[in-house]
């Protein structure tokens, strides 16, 4: 089992606090995982396991459990037989209905520490800020970084040189369960087409009330082709218009924060580096991962540099960077990440491979005036770092653990 230690480090000074610990992230992401390891790490602190109630509502047996009064009964009477300070373990707490009224009065009437897991940022931001509001910290759980994964795949095969576990996880992404189907091809593609289905079944159509599956379909599949490329909701439409198709903006607009709430997709939006305000317009789409859109939409040599900065995007969120897209007067940024008053700058390339390649890359600093760290990341493997602006390898960017 991996450790997700990046995690741990967040979650460990929350523990046996009065604070509802939330964690989120698309479906089999490691969320389950990580309640295992939390509660190891409290078993390990002394706690006994009769202090531990774990409930997941996916399994079926739990079915008598998914409102909340029958939880509550439950959660109630086990509780009664426990001396000391029980531990709550709710994953997928979004199967319960009013799961949120249900999760309150535990923390009201017993001496708990609560910890709960969802796969819908809608359902668990929404309820949780009317009923929680204060009393819960949220940790999003990502799927394997390139760190996470290396280290899987070299347990398998510690011979492989970098380039060959990069170009792996390149094409197949870094969803946990990929380790125990040994990565191999055909059947690694077939479970994340399953993973695909599920999270558009359960997470999008289900919780949204979409009855138009093909649209959805359509909408995603537009949005997969153009990741990494500013677009809006209007250009989608009038694609469809193109097509014959007549689809409102706002119907778009709804099914695209559908996909953003099952974390499928992540939207990124556009910062003018000199007004220092926020566009409005054009916004990037990057996935939560690569091997799901390899395994549903096909592979594409033609958008590698796209595919980067998707793998670099997602390692900048897992550094926990709020980020940004850069403009500035006609030149683009592809990412600012900004944590409190610290602030990173990073352009994204598959090669520096000509003089004007170089020029493009490096030049778009040339108007930002600030001492932040500057980055311009590639494939290359010879360090190209000039004028106060560092060079990376793309694999040796991600194996960083500070980029400051």
């Amino acid at each position: 089992m991996m450790q997700r230690e990046t995690y741990m480090t967040k979650i460990r000074p929350f523990i046996d606090s009065d604070l509802i610990k939330v964690i989120t992230g698309i479906r089999r992401s490691g969320k389950s995982v990580m309640l295992q390891l939390i509660e190891k790490e409290i078993i390990n602190k002394g706690v006994a396991k009769d202090q531990i109630i774990s409930i997941n509502f996916e399994d079926m047996s739990n079915l008598h459990l998914t409102t909340a009064i029958a939880l509550h009964d439950e959660i109630k009477e086990k509780i009664s037989h426990i001396h000391g300070k029980s531990y709550l373990f709710f994953d997928e707490i979004q199967e319960v209905d009013h799961w949120e009224k249900c999760i309150n009065s535990f923390r009201v009437e017993f001496d708990c520490d609560i910890y709960i897991t969802g796969s819908n940022a809608k359902l668990l931001s929404g309820e949780l800020a009317t009923y929680l509001a204060g009393r819960y910290v949220e940790f999003v759980i990502y799927p394997f970084s390139y760190k996470e994964f290396m280290q899987m795949y070299l347990n398998m095969n510690s011979s492989l040189q970098d380039r060959e576990i990069f170009n792996k996880y390149l094409t197949i992404g870094g969803m946990p369960y990929l380790y125990y189907l040994h990565y191999e091809e055909v059947p690694s593609k077939q479970y994340l087409q399953d993973l695909y289905n599920s999270v558009v079944l359960k997470d999008i159509l289900k919780r949204n009330n979409i009855r138009n599956i093909d649209l959805l379909e359509r909408v995603i599949s537009y949005i997969t082709t153009n990741i990494g490329t500013t677009f809006s909701a209007t250009s989608i439409s009038k694609y469809f218009k193109s097509e014959g198709r007549i689809v409102s903006v706002e119907v778009i607009l709804n099914y695209i924060k559908a996909c953003e709430d099952a974390f499928l997709l992540y939207k990124l939006k556009r910062k003018d580096i000199q007004g220092k305000k926020i566009l409005k317009v054009n916004e990037k789409y990057y996935f939560a991962d690569l091997g799901v859109r390899e395994a549903v939409f096909g592979h594409n040599l033609n958008d590698i540099n796209l595919k980067l900065e998707n793998i670099v995007y997602l390692e900048m969120l897992r550094h926990g960077y709020k980020v940004y897209v850069g403009k500035i007067n006609d030149k683009e940024i592809d990412f600012i990440g900004e944590v409190g008053d610290k602030k990173i700058y990073i352009q994204v390339c598959y090669l520096l491979a000509s003089e004007d390649t170089i020029n493009r890359e490096f030049g778009v600093y040339d108007s930002i005036q600030d001492n932040f760290p500057k980055y311009v990341i590639s494939m290359d493997e010879v360090n190209m770092s000039r004028k106060g602006i560092k060079h990376f390898n793309i694999k040796d960017f991600l194996l960083m653990d500070s980029w400051e």
